[in-house]
């Protein structure tokens, strides 16, 4: 009896219908979406430890160049109206930028086209991840010494200003300015300097720790200084130039705004040249002459910020 053999057909693949492949997509964008957050924050806070890094590492800098220098460096060192030197400069031996320094020209002016290599040159330690205009070379927007405007002289950008104490709001003068300015400055608050302001013609010397009365936890040294917009006002850490390495205290909150164009919308805009910000989530970070580094939420009462930011106010300062 013959046994007739029936070829099967192969069994078909199972497939995705079409709604099962919609569920999975919709699962996967509500992964992504619960992660992407979660990432954004472990970058921001990579961020954030790598800037207060470098400010400890600014601080650091700060006190050797005292142990060697018996004093700490000058915001900027002005003689007969020209502008040299200032601390952004005087600090590279000490943050492992020595042949950096030894090619700066202390002997010319900070915009002699010998000094440009310097002043372009990128130094990690003074720019913070989250700044925008990080590794950017930027024409600043005024130069020195007569503050005219400009737009083909180049400096590398930074992140970081020092605090040079209250600022005049009647004159809007600061310790930071041109000689003058700083005199006016000290004229409306003899008790207003901070720990770096620009020295020389202004009649005003480096300071030294037996100096700040304050004590050096309760005093800033060094901020953030980021902005959102207008860039060529940002800082420039090679720039000596008044306002783009140094900034003042105001009684005004829009002087923390991580946002130059926003804050000169809501007050006289010189406010705005010496303030501060931050692109971190909940503050700036600001570098103490103890040399430890605490985010100041922008929210601080100004009074309180104002008393920081002196050496010798004689303030009892509560807790921020």
């Amino acid at each position: 009896m013959r046994t007739s053999l029936s070829r099967g057909r192969p069994a078909r693949a199972a497939a995705f219908t079409l709604i099962e492949l919609l569920v999975v997509i919709a699962i996967i964008a509500i992964l992504i979406g619960l992660l992407l957050p979660a990432v954004q924050k472990v970058r921001d806070a990579a961020a954030r430890a790598k800037c207060q890094n470098n400010l400890k590492q600014i601080g650091i800098a700060m006190h050797a160049y005292h142990d060697v220098n018996g004093a700490f460096p000058s915001a900027h060192i002005e003689t007969n109206t020209l502008y040299y030197t200032g601390w952004g400069i005087q600090i590279l031996p000490f943050i492992e930028q020595d042949n950096l320094f030894k090619q700066y020209n202390n002997t010319k002016v900070n915009t002699d086209p010998a000094n440009s290599p310097v002043c372009q040159a990128a130094v990690p330690t003074y720019t913070c991840p989250s700044d925008l205009r990080a590794g950017q070379i930027i024409a600043p927007e005024t130069i020195s010494p007569t503050g005219a405007s400009n737009t083909s002289l180049m400096y590398m950008a930074s992140s970081y200003k020092v605090m040079t104490g209250i600022g005049d709001p009647s004159s809007t003068y600061t310790y930071a300015g041109y000689w003058n300015e700083i005199q006016t400055a000290q004229k409306a608050n003899p008790q207003g300097r901070g720990a770096f302001h620009g020295d020389g013609q202004s009649g005003l010397s480096p300071e030294r720790f037996s100096g700040i009365t304050d004590g050096t936890s309760n005093t800033i040294f060094v901020g953030e200084r980021h902005t959102k917009t207008h860039f060529t006002r940002g800082p420039f850490w090679a720039d000596t130039f008044n306002l783009y390495n140094a900034g003042a205290s105001w009684p005004y909150s829009a002087s923390l705004l991580p946002d130059y164009d926003s804050c000169a919308a809501q007050v006289n805009a010189n406010y705005c040249k010496y303030g501060w910000g931050s692109l971190h989530a909940g503050g700036i970070n600001f570098l103490l002459g103890d040399g430890h580094v605490t985010l100041i939420n922008t929210g601080i009462d100004m009074t309180v910020f104002a008393k920081l930011s002196t050496i010798a106010g004689g303030e009892v300062i509560p807790s921020f």
